[in-house]
């Protein structure tokens, strides 16, 4: 029997299935692998994802501190090594007053415990303020989101604050009255003849009537404010009606700082003392005195006044004759008093000095650096009636009044501490000059800021 042969196909028969084996096997590995690979890659993305919103969060608390830090000030007077704990004291009555969250002083630094901004996700920051150096606090904000974390540092240097109201030639915290032929120029328009009102109790910051006049531009912190203007030529920036309050007039301004005056840091200079049975009717010449309280001297001949006049309260002191003075006039009431029950008056013509034309004297040695002051008298109702060339510093009293004839130049500013109306009246033109002058007047004592210095900006 012959036996036929098979055919060479059939010897390969399952070949193809062994391969369609071996690929589904090498493409399921990679799908495994895949899923694994996008497993991996979607936790890393979820981790990147919740790391950067601890960052935000770090960011938005970092704003939300310089918000806080921004309110925070210290007198001037506060030594460097209790700095600190005034800043502590400062930053903690702010945020006892303004936010639920308690500030902690933790082993010398000042913790702010976790704060939430989106209770959902889990996120918020907490921080510590921690003094560097004398002049420096560094600020460490953690955010978080789940159990992520992370920590931007940053440093505050202390600074004076920027903006006081020394950059004006008028400041009052009152409203503000001119009538008549009053003037008010300067060597400077934009800066010493501009006026800053806050007028915060009363809603006519300033009124002008008759021919009166600033020729700077006015600042007024009320923003509900207004003003009035009567007469054709009662004006603002050399504009008249409503021309000169649109174009010169800005409402709800941010308040600038009123120094702390600091009468008593003159008290050292003083060596004589006017009393009751002081003669103040004759021509004199009083150096570096002090005025007792209830003595309500009224000074009616040619009086010549040199170094410190140290006013005691209650007083009313008059000078109804000539008054020659080198040096400073000081009063030591209180900013917060506006009852005019304290006051001087200058009724004749003044002429003024500066301390460094003090002779070169003994009793004069230290005087003749405190420069930048004319009149310092807080709770002093303060008023010039008669003329002068010059006045020599800055005026700062509870209550300012000029009236009549009284007018010159004034190098300095006027500043008002009185929630009462300023008034200035009659042909009283003022001319500021505050060219040269970079400090505060002396006897005024700025307050101490935190400044942020993003150059130290760091991710910890």
């Amino acid at each position: 029997m012959r036996l036929d042969k098979m055919p060479a196909c059939r010897r390969g028969r399952g070949f193809a299935l062994i391969v369609s084996m071996i690929f589904v096997l090498v493409f399921s590995a990679l799908a495994i692998s895949m899923a694994a690979i996008s497993g991996t890659n979607m936790q890393v993305a979820d981790n990147l994802c919740k790391a950067n919103r601890a960052r935000a969060s770090a960011e938005s608390g970092l704003e939300i501190l310089r918000s806080w830090l921004s309110n925070v000030s210290i007198s001037g007077n506060t030594p460097e090594s209790l700095r600190f704990t005034e800043i502590i004291s400062s930053l903690s009555s702010y945020m006892a007053a303004n936010s639920s969250v308690q500030v902690q002083c933790i082993g010398g630094e000042i913790a702010i415990p976790s704060v939430t901004l989106d209770a959902e996700n889990a996120r918020g920051f907490s921080a510590t303020i921690r003094q560097a150096d004398p002049d420096t606090l560094q600020l460490r904000v953690t955010g978080v989101c789940g159990s992520f974390s992370r920590t931007i540092g940053v440093d505050y240097e202390f600074s004076q604050r920027a903006h006081t109201v020394f950059d004006f030639g008028v400041a009052s915290k009152g409203p503000l009255s001119l009538t008549g032929n009053v003037e008010l120029e300067g060597t400077t328009v934009s800066v010493d003849a501009s006026v800053y009102i806050e007028s915060e109790t009363s809603n006519l910051a300033l009124s002008i009537a008759g021919n009166s006049h600033i020729a700077g531009d006015v600042k007024i912190v009320n923003p509900i404010a207004n003003v009035d203007l009567q007469g054709r030529k009662a004006g603002i920036g050399g504009e008249t009606g409503a021309d000169a309050i649109a174009n010169h007039v800005e409402f709800g301004v941010a308040p600038s700082e009123f120094p702390e005056p600091t009468p008593g840091q003159f008290e050292s200079f003083i060596v004589n003392t006017i009393n009751a049975n002081t003669n103040t009717t004759a021509d004199a010449t009083f150096d570096n005195v002090r005025i007792l309280a209830g003595t309500n001297p009224t000074f009616a001949g040619h009086v010549t006044l040199r170094g410190i006049v140290f006013i005691e309260t209650p007083n009313v002191v008059t000078f109804t004759g000539t008054t020659d003075v080198i040096g400073i006039i000081v009063g030591d009431g209180s900013t917060a008093d506006n009852s005019a029950v304290n006051r001087i008056s200058f009724g004749g013509n003044v002429h003024s000095q500066p301390v460094t034309g003090l002779p070169d004297e003994a009793q004069f040695e230290g005087i003749r650096g405190e420069t930048g002051t004319f009149v310092m008298a807080p709770g002093f109702h303060i008023s010039f009636g008669g003329s002068f060339d010059t006045l020599s510093g800055a005026i700062a009293g509870n209550g300012i009044e000029f009236r009549g004839n009284a007018g010159g130049t004034i190098n300095g500013s006027i500043i008002n501490y009185s929630d009462e109306e300023m008034i200035l009246q009659g042909n009283s033109d003022l001319y500021f000059n505050r060219s040269g002058i970079e400090e505060a007047p002396a006897g005024f004592v700025p307050e101490i800021v935190l400044q942020y210095n993003p150059e130290s900006y760091s991710e910890m």
